[in-house]
């Protein structure tokens, strides 16, 4: 009787928790979006006297900052896919970088969104199987391009780029350069191999059918 009671409770376990943690997910991300809409909201008030009576109208909407936020970024888009916007793009650009401080961190993350979101980047374009933290330990990384500058002129062999992410969470992790002999390409996704980090190995690619047999003694 208890093991069957403890089996229903896994079962419904393994039904709610995906769907909470979705939910959770999602209940995080239009507080942030709806967050930013109340600050801007808040630095126009501040601007402009009197659109406090419109604006305290609006801060009550559920889901309103998801969607302006999402129009504001689809019509920037939109902006700067031709020449006109291109050269307004250039301008900010030029007036961010001679802020001090604004500049550093503007051209980092820059530079970063550029590599990740291009379509021609190498940016987690492949899952590697690479030994870590020490020889004959294996995980998963990221490969993320070739070290350049300074750095390629201090490594005589052909060198990698690659993330190794932490475990269930992905966001962190390591940045390693290792030698391209030291490194396994597999035929997985990058989706794939996320799942796969983040179930700390349980949900295998491929299914059950990918899972190596067990061989029976005779």
């Amino acid at each position: 009787m208890k093991l069957r009671l403890r089996n229903y409770f896994v079962t419904g376990l393994l039904v709610w928790l995906p769907m909470g943690i979705t939910v959770w997910v999602l209940t995080w991300l239009v507080g942030m979006l709806d967050n930013i809409f109340l600050t801007v909201l808040g630095a126009l008030d501040a601007v402009i006297p009197g659109i406090h009576v419109g604006a305290e109208s609006l801060r009550n909407v559920p889901g309103l900052g998801v969607m302006l936020v999402a129009v504001v970024i689809l019509a920037t888009g939109m902006f700067v896919a031709n020449m006109f916007g291109q050269w307004w793009l250039r301008q900010w650009g030029k007036l961010i970088t001679r802020i001090p401080v604004v500049s550093t961190i503007y051209s980092s993350v820059k530079q970063v969104a550029d590599t990740l979101f291009s379509g021609s980047g190498n940016a987690f374009s492949k899952a590697l199987l690479v030994q870590y933290p020490h020889a004959n330990s294996w995980t998963i990384a990221f490969l993320t391009g070739q070290p350049g500058g300074e750095v390629a002129r201090y490594l005589k062999e052909e060198f990698v780029s690659v993330y190794v992410p932490t475990t269930p969470n992905p966001t962190s992790g390591f940045f390693l350069m290792m030698p391209r002999a030291n490194v396994v390409e597999l035929d997985m996704s990058v989706d794939d191999a996320l799942k796969y980090i983040i179930s700390m190995g349980v949900v295998v690619p491929g299914g059950p059918d990918a899972l190596p047999v067990k061989k029976t003694e005779v």
